[in-house]
């Protein structure tokens, strides 16, 4: 016979959501496993003695969660969503019939938490993954990524000039047809703050910009991005948005200019477990900021018990500074040195006893002084000849130049240099580079692809670093679900504690010793 279901709303219902969402559910493991309670001692001080009562901040961190587990950058689409699941509502602690919170409350409050509090549920969180065994701690694999800010291009204004810089921009612009299609987007309100309303640059930068300005006049219509305004003339040195003065705008070849902030994070090589990540401006260099991120995650790990030996990073993390840094705290680094780096000239051969140079006819150039580079900043060494040494030399023309001696300079961090090159272009070195490449790449693609760091949906560096420690928590977390069911599923706890009980009765008992109620799995 055919059935025919007839809806009707009953006027009382009596449903329990932990009948209703089943143990194997993703967030009835994770309610099981995630205890938050510290957050309220943490958060104390922000709130006041009278009043209305806020959200439970265990429940904005939960929501928050939620949004990055389910890839969901907008606070108003993340309790939309919340309201139709009900695992989700089991999870947060809400029943199927209480109201969720406005969606304007999650920002409002994400914005009264400081960045500390934020960290400290990721070190939290990191902790229940080092108990659980899926952090080594021995190898740690560093990248950086941009991320999209929250702001256009097309609503970048020009910096406050010294001297008028609108009228410098307006005679070395080279004006196209695109540009007058439309009027410039006048951002809703300024931001920013007088100092980054001021032109830093100098006149030399300035020339620059000059530079490259006509240049891209020749074929600036087929250039990627072209067809996006702002994207045309613009730079950090004259230009700054007013929606997200922190926000700076990345260059990349064959890249459109964006907008963006830069994720600098530290991936364990064990299991793929995050152990640090950090929002930075996105026209720094990865090099510069290596310092700061060694030094805070060293203290992490050594704070929960593990000992850091291997850092691992690509071409852009290269300096002598930071090779002889990381050698000074007792950490290998597998750092590719960039293509500028020269031992010295061609042909040269050092003698680092004595710490001069011979050239390809056996003359000794000697060093000079230490002194610092103008333009990189970074301090090198000089070497001299004395100009009776090259004189009658056959190599002269085309070793000296218009010089009358051999000068040259080389990188005051030369021997820190070539241990690092000798270490990478090991075989350990070459292993390295596989790791970090099966690393820390593909945790960046999930992060952005699926874990909602597509975007930032906030203003300011201080909030981005909190959007940040927030999707790492949930890849974290997601992280230590997957392998307490691997471990369960394989038996391998079980089998070592059985393994573990026969070695201890054998010890005490002699190993011919059989008790008929006891059986192992072997």
């Amino acid at each position: 016979m055919q059935g025919k279901k007839d809806y009707q709303e009953k006027l009382f219902n009596n449903i329990q959501l932990s009948n209703r969402v089943p143990e194997t559910n993703f967030y009835c493991r994770l309610k099981g496993v995630l205890e938050l309670h510290f957050i309220y001692s943490l958060t104390k001080n922000y709130y006041g003695d009278s009043g209305q009562k806020s959200i439970d901040p265990v429940v904005f961190f939960k929501l928050c969660l939620v949004g990055y587990l389910e890839n969901l950058i907008s606070d108003r689409k993340l309790i939309a969503h919340c309201f139709l699941r009900l695992d989700i509502l089991y999870f947060i602690g809400y029943d199927i019939d209480e109201e969720l919170p406005w969606h304007s409350t999650i920002s409002r409050t994400r914005q009264l938490f400081p960045e500390s509090v934020f960290e400290e549920v990721f070190t939290k969180v990191l902790l229940l993954c080092v108990e659980k065994g899926m952090v080594s701690g021995h190898t740690q694999t560093i990248d950086s990524a941009p991320v999209k800010a929250n702001a256009s291009m097309d609503t970048l204004e020009l910096k406050v000039p010294e001297e008028d810089l609108e009228e410098h921009l307006r005679k070395i612009r080279a004006i196209s047809a695109m540009d007058k299609e439309g009027p410039h987007r006048k951002s809703k309100g300024d931001k920013s703050d007088e100092g980054q309303r001021i032109v830093t640059a100098n006149d030399k930068e300035l020339s620059a910009i000059k530079g490259r300005n006509k240049k891209w006049a020749k074929d600036q219509d087929q250039r990627p991005g072209a067809g996006n305004k702002g994207a045309k003339y613009t730079s950090n040195k004259t230009h700054y948005s007013p929606t997200d003065p922190d926000a700076r705008i990345s260059v990349k070849p064959g890249k459109a200019r964006k907008l963006n902030y830069l994720s600098q994070l530290s991936v364990d090589t064990a299991h793929h477990v995050i152990t640090d990540i950090r929002a930075y401006h996105a026209d720094g260099k990865d090099n510069q900021q290596l310092p700061d991120i060694v030094n805070r995650l060293k203290g992490r790990l050594w704070r929960h018990g593990l000992v850091w030996e291997n850092c691992v990073a690509d071409t852009g993390y290269s300096s002598g500074e930071n090779y002889a840094m990381l050698e000074g705290i007792g950490l290998k680094s597998f750092i590719p040195s960039h293509g500028t780096y020269k031992g010295g000239p061609d042909g040269f051969v050092y003698n680092g006893e004595h710490d001069h140079y011979l050239c390809p006819q056996g003359k000794v150039i000697p060093f000079k002084k230490v002194f610092l580079d103008s333009r990189t900043k970074t301090r090198k060494k000089s070497y001299r000849a004395s100009s009776k040494i090259c004189k009658g030399c056959p190599l002269r023309s085309g070793c000296l130049g218009k010089v009358n001696e051999k000068q040259f300079s080389v990188t005051y961090y030369r021997e820190e240099y070539e241990r690092n090159i000798a270490r990478v272009e090991s075989r350990q070195g070459r292993y390295m580079k596989g790791k970090r490449q099966s690393t820390v790449e593909p945790v960046f693609g999930t992060l952005t692809q699926f874990m909602g760091l597509r975007k930032i949906n906030t203003i300011g560096i201080k909030q981005a670093n909190k959007v940040m420690h927030l999707s790492a928590i949930a890849y974290n977390l997601k992280k230590y679900l997957k392998f307490d069911k691997k471990q369960i599923e394989s038996g391998l706890g079980q089998l070592a504690f059985a393994t573990l009980v026969k070695s201890t009765l054998e010890l005490m008992f002699g190993p011919s010793l059989k008790h008929p109620k006891l059986a192992f799995p072997f």
